[in-house]
């Protein structure tokens, strides 16, 4: 039985706060969540992250959303952030992953919500559109698509794998900005905060990656949905949908992208021409297309 802990104080987080809840699941893992204005009504908005990243990539989305009124739930899957970490690397299978958000969504008794999925959690979208028929009110796509680029896929397999260790934060945004040279952020705070998601303080004193490097064997064994991808998209034919892409995404091409729009006519589709995978959601162009797809769900 699903175990939904105590809600812990709020948290001062930048510039606004939220709940941190820890769901159990059913092999006694347990997941971390933030949930923000977790009194509000109407549809909350469920987001997904990448395939190593976590909650704190959704802050400033979270924040402007729930200043507008909006509940917002941003989990950690297993081995990311502050989820524990699985001692089977083979359980961090999307598969698996599925089953746990799809968990979480009924541990928090959410019965419909917008969906925000950045590349694996596009993924995952799609396929909780097709095991909870009618649960997702609107999503959002972002930069991931049913035919994924192997040359996107085999860069970030070369980085996962690998506990990257910096000595200071200083040296971990450099290490950042060598990595994702294409992410397309500007501002140095803004590379601080991709930055600060992606490692955390152990007790070494040093900064590790905030996430399970065994992550990266699952990647290399070529973990296949069960369902082709071109299917799993086609569940979401009656849902609202937004698709965002990078314009120098090695994940999602352009190609891919088009033929999504003839598979889905009504998709919304918003390019991001300096960004690479992925764009992080914060660009203007893109809060303006989220709020226009949210100005439909009640």
């Amino acid at each position: 039985m699903l175990e939904l802990s105590p809600t812990v104080p709020l948290q001062p987080d930048l510039d606004c706060p939220f709940e941190e809840r820890t769901i159990a699941m059913r092999d006694g893992l347990k997941l971390y969540c933030r949930d923000y204005n977790p009194l509000a009504g109407g549809t909350p908005v469920l987001c997904l992250s990448g395939i190593t990243r976590n909650s704190r990539d959704f802050h400033r989305l979270a924040c402007d959303l729930a200043g507008q009124g909006r509940r917002v739930l941003a989990p950690d899957y297993r081995g990311r952030g502050k989820s524990q970490h699985d001692a089977n690397w083979r359980n961090y299978r999307p598969i698996r992953l599925l089953r746990d958000v799809n968990a979480l969504t009924h541990a928090l008794h959410l019965k419909h919500a917008v969906v925000v999925g950045t590349s694996l959690g596009g993924l995952l979208t799609m396929g909780l559109a097709t095991l909870r028929r009618g649960f997702i009110s609107a999503a959002v796509i972002n930069d991931i698509g049913p035919d994924v680029h192997t040359a996107g896929v085999s860069r970030i397999i070369k980085y996962i794998g690998h506990d990257t260790t910096q000595t200071d934060w200083a040296a971990a945004v450099r290490y950042t900005r060598i990595a994702f040279p294409n992410i397309g952020l500007l501002a140095d705070g803004d590379w601080l905060e991709l930055t600060q998601g992606s490692f955390v303080p152990g007790e070494d004193g040093l900064l590790h990656v905030a996430w399970d490097t065994g992550i990266a064997k699952t990647m290399a064994a070529g973990a296949r949905s069960p369902i082709p991808l071109w299917l799993l998209f086609r569940s979401l034919r009656h849902t609202p949908t937004l698709l965002i892409r990078g314009g120098k995404s090695d994940v999602l091409t352009e190609e891919t992208a088009r033929r999504m729009q003839v598979v889905k006519p009504d998709l919304k589709r918003v390019t991001i021409p300096d960004a690479g995978h992925t764009p992080t959601l914060n660009e203007p162009e893109c809060r303006a297309a989220i709020a226009e797809l949210l100005a439909a769900v009640p």
